[in-house]
C-alpha cells in the first residue's frame, strides 16, 4: 500500500483540502483529509506539498509525438509517444488514425491492437507511460467537401461490410470513430458502431442541420474538433455547427492550442457546451515536441514552423500537450484551473465510458498528476508508479 498527500486534490468535480490518497494493486483504495485519517503501520508516504493533485488526462485524439506516428510500423515509436504523453499528464490515450490505403490501414489497426493488448497483459516494461485503451478511427468515412488534409483518393462510402474488416482488423479495439453523417451509408454505419460500443464522433463533415440531427437519433453522441473541417455556422442555415452547439446529447471537443481556433472562439464553445460537454483534444502528429521541421502524418508529410502543422496550405493536426490545452482553455475561457481539468479528465473518459479513469474516488485507477498552482505538469503516476520525466 502507498500514500500519498498533497494540499490540494480535485476529485476533479470536487475539491479535498490538505489530501490523503491511500492506493494499493494500482487502484485508489481511500481519500480523506491528512487530519481524519490514521495511516497503516508500515505504508510509504509521498508528499506533494502544497502541490495540486489531480487526475490523470486523458487524449481521445492523437496521431503522434516525439517524431513517431502511431502508424507507424516500427518497435520505438508507441514506447516514444507514450513517454512524452506521460511528461504533460496524459495517463491515457486513443492513439488516432488517419486516412490511408486500405492495407496501410488494415496493417496499423492489427499493429494498434496488439499493443493494447500487450499493455493490458501487465507488461512490466511498460509501466511509467501513458496507456492506449482503444483506437479512434479518423477516416476514411469522411466529406471530400471537409477532408481536411484526409487523402481524397482513399475516401471511402461508409458500408457496414467496410466497418467490420477495419473492426475485425482491430479486434474490437475500437473505441471511438470520426464519421460524417451526411455519407450515404452513415446512419447505419453509427448505429452499428454504437450497437458495438463505440463512441461515435461527427467530424469532417458538410452536413447540414438535418443530416447531423439523423446522424445523432442513428447513435453519434460526440463531435470531433469542432469548428475544425466543419460546415461553418450560418444564421440561417445553422449545419452541422448548429447542432453540435445546441444539441445536448453531444459533448464535443477542441484543438485550444490558440491556432485551430481564436480564443474567442474557444470561450463561446466553453459557454455554448458548458463544463460537463467540453472535452479538450491535440490531435498532435509527429512533430509534437521536437523542432521546427518535416514531418510525418500518416501516409504524407506536415511541414512545422512556430507551432503550425500545414499540409499543402491546410492545417494538418498541431504540436499541442494537453497540459497547455488546459492552461489555455483557462486563461481563454476565463475558467478556474479546476474546472478546465475536467475537460481533460472526467469528461474524455465519460465519452469513451470508462469508469475508472479520469477520476480520483475510491475504486479509480491511481492514475493522477501532480499540478502547480498556474496547471504545469510537475509528476505523473499511472497506477501508483511514477513516470520518468
Amino acid at each position: 500500500m502507498l500514500a500519498f498527500t498533497a494540499g490540494r486534490l480535485l476529485t476533479p468535480t470536487e475539491a479535498v483540502e490538505h489530501a490523503l490518497v491511500l492506493v494499493d494493486e494500482g487502484r485508489v483504495l481511500e481519500i480523506s483529509a491528512q487530519s481524519s485519517q490514521q495511516l497503516p503501520a508500515g505504508v510509504s508516504v509521498c508528499d506533494f506539498g502544497d502541490d495540486l493533485m489531480a487526475p490523470g488526462y486523458i487524449d481521445l485524439h492523437i496521431h503522434g509525438s516525439a517524431g513517431y506516428d502511431v502508424m507507424d510500423d516500427t518497435a520505438e515509436a508507441l514506447p516514444a509517444i507514450e513517454q512524452l504523453l506521460a511528461r504533460h499528464g496524459v495517463t491515457s490515450y486513443f492513439p488516432t488514425t488517419v486516412t490511408a490505403p486500405m492495407d496501410t490501414m488494415l496493417r496499423a489497426l492489427e499493429r494498434l491492437a496488439n499493443a493494447i493488448e500487450k499493455r493490458e497483459s501487465a507488461n512490466p516494461e511498460s509501466k511509467g507511460r501513458a496507456r492506449p485503451l482503444g483506437i479512434h478511427l479518423e477516416g476514411p468515412f469522411l466529406s471530400h467537401a471537409r477532408r481536411g488534409v484526409h487523402p481524397p483518393e482513399n475516401l471511402l462510402v461508409p458500408t457496414l461490410a467496410l466497418f467490420e474488416r477495419f473492426w475485425q482488423a482491430a479486434r474490437g479495439r475500437i473505441r471511438m470513430m470520426t464519421i460524417a453523417p451526411e455519407l450515404e451509408g452513415a446512419p447505419e454505419v453509427i448505429a452499428e458502431a454504437a450497437r458495438r460500443g463505440v463512441a461515435v464522433s461527427l467530424g469532417h463533415s458538410d452536413a447540414d442541420f438535418a443530416a447531423a440531427e439523423r446522424g445523432i437519433v442513428a447513435g453519434a453522441r460526440h463531435a470531433t474538433h469542432t469548428f475544425n473541417a466543419m460546415r461553418p455556422l450560418d444564421h440561417r442555415s445553422p449545419g452541422i455547427l448548429g447542432a453540435v452547439l445546441t444539441d445536448h446529447r453531444l459533448s464535443a471537443d477542441i484543438i485550444a492550442d490558440g491556432v485551430h481556433l481564436d480564443p474567442a472562439v474557444v470561450k463561446l464553445f466553453a459557454g455554448t457546451k458548458g463544463a460537463e460537454q467540453t472535452v479538450l483534444i491535440t490531435d498532435a502528429i509527429s512533430a509534437t515536441g521536437m523542432p521546427d521541421g518535416r514531418y510525418r502524418l500518416g501516409s504524407f508529410e506536415v511541414d512545422v514552423h512556430a507551432g503550425k502543422c500545414t499540409a499543402n496550405g491546410k492545417l494538418a493536426g498541431s504540436v499541442l500537450t494537453m497540459d497547455c490545452a488546459v492552461r489555455n482553455l483557462a486563461r481563454f475561457a476565463e475558467w478556474d484551473l479546476s474546472q478546465a481539468v475536467v475537460a481533460a479528465s472526467r469528461n474524455p473518459a465519460r465519452v469513451a465510458r470508462i469508469a475508472t479513469k479520469g477520476v480520483l474516488t475510491a475504486g479509480a485507477d491511481a492514475d493522477f498528476v501532480v499540478l502547480s498552482a498556474a496547471g504545469e505538469v510537475l509528476r505523473s503516476f499511472i497506477g501508483g508508479v511514477e513516470c520518468s520525466r
